[in-house]
């Protein structure tokens, strides 16, 4: 049986080289950052990672701590590698194979749905983009989250195009684990078991797979929950907070003081849903015209969790020649991403592939539009971009004039639009307040 497309011995080796240089990247940046320390969230990974998991009355048994907020897969991955070897930064090391790990993920994918020459231009941006190699030096979940989310849509692919039921359980089991590094990817796999069901033979029988290996490795987790908290909580509580926080007409400040007056984590986790879902209904019936002017902006504007760092202090007192370097340094790329990105929306051919990417994509984007957006929230999407751009760029070098007909011209045209419209509340802020301002906002306003 064929299972997908082979590549060429020259795309492996190039992909292994691109891989290589990644993890040398990051490995480089590790080594020679400005001297820092974990802030903000990264305060609440490292110390239920270091201290709280790995106490001698807890042990890592996940039925003698208390976390619910959070997934647990990333408090566990910094325990246990900070307890192997000994400091955090080991962990950050640790981090830097696992972000290495994105680019192969990123290579395959592009390769099985637009060819040899967009994979290695996706595993490329992948390598090199540059909030993806800072955050191997920082602790948020999001680098072990892009490597497990990214191969298991690798291996959703494979197992489309390749008919094969190994590879949709290995997407599940890979996905499974996603969602216990960050719960939004377990409201996307009904779609992806719909979408590798659909008009394949067999398809069904590989989407149950794939499900029943996802919710397994999803269950016991949940056991826990009940076990521990005597309550039906699928991963964690942080979901209902942010959909309180994402409706509710209050200021965050007010949203967090209504929270914490609640007494226990899970009747915290019902105040939180029963309010955000009585605030969704009292701003019907314009509810979603008015959430996609506020977080579709907030979610694609021009910001970086790096730049965040940077204004809140977290490196000291920086020079403004330092600081507008950093802001060229993370968002030009990020800016040249998204025209490419929407080059290749122009070009997408219309497929199985394409269909499951771009509805990540929109399902990603939507998820937050009913919570609320942020830069950092936009990460899990962001190889779709470099997917779709390394599709225009193979599309460009093949044919450096292609005929584009009217309705893929103004499809491009829409989507260039509105995320421009989207860019231009951070660029102008960026361009009239004083960073300082910025940082004082960031404090004030905390971060989601």
């Amino acid at each position: 049986m064929c299972y997908g497309p082979a590549v060429s011995g020259s795309f492996r080796r190039r992909l292994l080289a691109l891989a290589l240089a990644g993890l040398a990247v990051r490995l480089l940046f590790v080594l020679l950052e400005p001297k820092t320390s974990p802030v903000a969230d990264e305060t609440v990974w490292t110390r239920w990672g270091m201290e709280v998991l790995r106490a001698p009355d807890v042990r890592f048994s996940p039925f003698r701590h208390r976390l619910i907020f959070h997934p647990p897969l990333y408090p566990y991955f910094v325990g246990l590698v900070g307890t192997l070897f000994g400091s955090l930064g080991a962990v950050k090391l640790a981090q830097c194979l696992v972000g290495a790990a994105l680019v192969p993920a990123l290579g395959f994918a592009g390769s099985r749905a637009f060819g040899e020459r967009a994979g290695l231009v996706a595993a490329g941006l992948g390598a090199f983009y540059p909030e993806l190699v800072w955050f191997c030096a920082h602790f948020w979940a999001e680098t072990l989250f892009l490597a497990l989310l990214w191969w298991g849509l690798e291996r959703l692919l494979a197992a489309d195009s390749g008919l094969s039921a190994g590879a949709a359980v290995a997407s599940g089991v890979l996905l499974g684990l996603a969602v216990l590094t960050r719960e939004t990817v377990l409201y996307f796999l009904p779609f992806a078991a719909v979408w590798l069901g659909w008009g394949r033979r067999g398809g069904w029988r590989r989407a149950a797979l794939l499900f029943a290996a996802a919710l397994l490795v999803v269950a016991p987790w949940t056991l826990r929950n009940w076990v521990v908290f005597r309550a039906f909580v699928p991963v964690s509580t942080a979901g209902a907070l942010n959909l309180f926080q994402g409706n509710a007409r209050l200021t965050r400040p007010e949203v967090y003081e209504q929270y914490w007056a609640v007494r226990g984590p899970i009747e915290r986790y019902r105040f939180a849903r029963q309010a955000g879902l009585e605030a969704v209904r009292e701003r019907q019936p314009l509810w979603i015209l008015e959430k996609l002017r506020e977080q579709v902006p907030s979610f694609w504007e021009a910001d970086s969790q790096a730049l965040v760092h940077v204004v809140r202090g977290a490196y000291g007192e920086v020079r403004p020649a330092v600081a507008i370097a950093a802001w060229v340094v993370m968002l030009l790329p990020y800016f040249l991403v998204l025209a490419l990105s929407v080059a290749g929306i122009a070009a997408l051919p219309l497929t199985r592939a394409s269909v499951l990417l771009v509805g990540f994509l929109l399902f990603y984007v939507l998820l937050h539009v009913a919570t609320h957006g942020y830069a950092r929230y936009r990460l899990p999407v962001v190889p779709v971009l470099f997917l779709v751009g390394g599709h225009a760029w193979a599309a460009w070098r093949r044919h450096p004039r292609p005929v584009l007909t009217p309705a893929r011209r103004a499809t491009a045209a829409v989507v260039a639009i509105v995320l421009a419209l989207s860019l231009f509340p951070s660029l102008r802020w960026w361009f009239t307040d004083p960073w300082m301002d910025r940082a004082g906002r960031t404090e004030a306003e905390g971060e989601p």
